[in-house]
């Protein structure tokens, strides 16, 4: 039993060394970075955060004064046996980091969706990829150089991003973070996995690739992209301003793999032969 449980660790360890050096290959970790500077510098693209900065801000609200009213006391109390006298600070810090965590994961599935959309396709539209966009939504003439005011309807509806497993994914994986630095590394790490694929979904569609296409593509799409930006969506009250940030980071890793022809050639001549 402890040379299987030593075997996988180790196996583990491999693998997450492999993912590393394949993030740090394909520079994906930079683009969350680049997406906050985009971000501030295009004010156009601000619109869909303040459209939803009432109902996002009201739902974190909700959601940490939840975790602290029946989380802080027992993560606390498991704390003192691994920080001692730093327990309590260290339990706040923990509740307001898992709390923003968690109102990412809720905003995302019930509040947002549509508007990390606008402001992906509109990060496109202002890299020049309005013909990439215009596959899945009208794109209007005119806007006076805002790329907001060109977005119409969509054509079809978009992948969904949500799906009941992602709510219990998070809590299963959320006793992690009682590990002191191991423990949170690990639960960044495993989160990052999933995020750093999703982040393409949309771009997916436009280029109108299948499930099978998609799956392909995920496979070059490792988790350094998805690792940083789940660190800085899990920044407490900051979180949501980096969820459309992260947003922009993606798209714009996006616009960079159209300009460079870099969607894998077997993929590409798929998705133009379903186009």
């Amino acid at each position: 039993m402890a040379a299987r449980v030593k075997e996988t660790a180790v196996q583990e360890a491999e693998h997450l060394r492999q993912l590393t050096e394949d993030g740090v290959k394909s520079g994906a970790y930079i683009y969350p970075i680049r997406g906050i500077y985009y971000y501030l510098s295009h004010r156009d693209l601000w619109s869909p955060l303040t459209s939803k900065l009432v109902p996002t801000i009201t739902t974190g609200l909700g959601v940490t004064t939840f975790m602290f009213v029946f989380t802080y006391l027992p993560q606390a109390a498991i704390m003192a046996f691994t920080s001692g006298p730093l327990a309590a600070l260290s339990a706040a810090l923990l509740v307001l980091s898992e709390s923003s965590t968690l109102t990412m994961v809720l905003s995302k599935a019930l509040l947002i969706e549509d508007s990390l959309i606008d402001t992906f396709d509109g990060t496109l539209m202002s890299r020049g990829q309005s013909e990439l966009v215009a596959r899945e939504r009208t794109v209007k003439s005119g806007g006076a150089g805002n790329v907001m005011a060109r977005l119409g309807k969509l054509a079809g509806k978009p992948f969904a991003k949500f799906t009941p497993q992602a709510i219990i994914r998070y809590f299963m994986f959320l006793p992690l973070n009682l590990i002191p630095i191991i423990g949170t590394i690990a639960f960044v790490v495993l989160q990052g996995r999933r995020t750093g694929p999703q982040a393409h979904n949309r771009y997916y569609q436009l280029k109108g690739m299948d499930k099978t296409q998609r799956e392909q593509a995920v496979e070059k799409r490792k988790a350094a992209f998805g690792i940083v930006a789940v660190l800085l969506e899990m920044i407490p009250i900051a979180g949501i301003f980096f969820a459309y940030t992260n947003t922009v980071g993606a798209a714009l890793w996006a616009a960079d793999l159209e300009q460079k022809g870099s969607t894998a050639p077997a993929l590409r001549e798929q998705a133009k032969k379903a186009s």
